[in-house]
């Protein structure tokens, strides 16, 4: 797994026959990935009129997506992504519908958590499925790692875009068309994709006996998992002191603009990177690349000006991609084949957790302490994982245990 990827192999991977279809169904079922949450929390508060309320049910949804992303993905192992997806998405649409009414009714707290519990679970989680489609559709070298990392570039993208369309939409005579709006977005998006031919020529699994724990059962996954982890704090730490920062400068509504700068140069940076990968081995580039995030993060604590954050968010940034990257790219390593979909499952399950952490520990040290030791903990932690994933590296190199099926000579050949 120490392929480069050049520009060429973005074009091959996305010129793979058959793909086209799934490709653009993926980018509009994602598109409101940021969108969806964020305008659930908009809406509650504009109607409630409470944070503390919004805040409760937005947090439910990250708990609903963080468990319902691993229990889709194996499904979606277990059967191929159509039959879970459609079902999955008709549950979405029900569960978004129920919790509009409920808003709009006025109904109490703990009516909507469990709602929006509910609709987090039930989120299509197409990126799953579409990140594993293309281990099925294009075989291991450098047009694969294009692939992950095109996957991984076009959620930052969605990340940019979905706060800002969300934002744009409460604007609207009703606060509630943002979560309309990304909700049937991501129902037509995920139905489309699953109705893809590509797609539905994706059967059943073979029965074969599966760990309690499926892919997390494996010492790789879990270490992978434990790097997707410490990534997630570490931003849920900055995605909190950011718009307290602006907000003590002045300046509240810089917050998500500030944000988004760390995402144009992830983005930026994310398609060199793949080029040069560094360091190649993957059980290196895991820990290397934490660290290096966390050591940058602690630049956030320097700046006293907006201006000055931005620039540091900005350098920030860079590494954003190249983790996001890397964990998709681990996961056929440390995983048997058959299991890409629950496995990337766990690596969303593991970013979700840290953020909510990362988020409410923030919350607390910016509140009694301010910003500055918000932004020293997010590089503190950092570390912190950074090391555990070095010390457990060992498991990432081994990759999958020997009393596991091997892959394919090809696979194993182009390593």
């Amino acid at each position: 797994m120490s392929h480069s990827a050049r520009l060429s192999d973005y074009r091959a991977a996305l010129m793979t026959p058959g793909m086209r279809g799934p490709v653009v169904a993926s980018l509009l079922a994602r598109l409101p990935i940021a969108m969806v949450g964020l305008s659930l929390l908009l809406y509650v508060e504009r109607v409630t009129e409470s944070f503390a309320i919004a805040g409760l049910v937005s947090g439910a949804a990250l708990v609903g997506v963080a468990l319902g992303s691993v229990i889709q993905g194996r499904l979606m192992d277990r059967f191929g992504p159509t039959r879970p997806l459609v079902f999955t998405t008709g549950l979405f649409a029900v569960f978004v519908t129920i919790s509009v009414f409920a808003v709009e009714a006025g109904m109490p707290v703990f009516v909507l958590v469990p709602l929006a519990f509910g609709v987090g679970a039930t989120e299509p989680m197409v990126g799953s499925a579409s990140r594993a489609l293309w281990e099925r559709m294009v075989p291991a070298g450098p047009t694969r790692m294009a692939a992950y990392a095109y996957e991984a570039i076009s959620m930052e993208v969605f990340f940019i875009l979905g706060p800002g369309l969300a934002g744009l939409l409460l604007a609207a005579p009703w606060a509630g068309t943002g979560v309309v709006v990304g909700s049937v977005l991501m129902i037509v998006g995920a139905l489309w994709f699953a109705m893809n031919p590509v797609v539905r020529a994706w059967g059943a699994a073979e029965k074969t006996p599966r760990p309690l724990l499926g892919a997390f059962a494996y010492p790789g996954m879990r270490t992978v998992a434990l790097a997707a982890l410490g990534f997630g704090v570490t931003i849920g730490f900055v995605e909190v002191a950011v718009p307290a920062f602006a907000k003590a400068a002045g300046q509240a509504s810089m917050g998500g603009l500030m944000l988004s700068l760390w995402s144009i140069s992830s983005v930026i940076f994310g398609v060199l990177y793949g080029m040069r990968p560094w360091p190649r081995p993957m059980h290196l580039r895991l820990p290397v690349l934490l660290g290096g995030f966390a050591l940058l993060s602690f630049l956030l604590a320097i700046p006293a000006s907006l201006i000055g954050l931005a620039l540091a968010l900005f350098l920030v940034g860079t590494l954003i991609t190249p983790q996001s990257t890397a964990h998709s790219a681990a996961i056929e390593q440390v995983t048997p084949n058959g299991m890409a979909a629950e496995a990337f499952g766990w690596v969303i399950t593991s970013v979700t957790v840290g953020l909510a952490i990362g988020q409410g520990l923030s919350g607390q040290l910016i509140e009694h302490f301010g910003t500055r030791p918000a932004f020293l903990a997010a590089g503190a932690a950092g570390l912190l994982v950074a090391l555990a994933v070095w010390l457990l590296r060992g498991t990432v190199q081994r990759g999958v245990p020997a009393d596991v099926p091997a892959r394919s000579e090809m696979e194993l050949a182009a390593r």
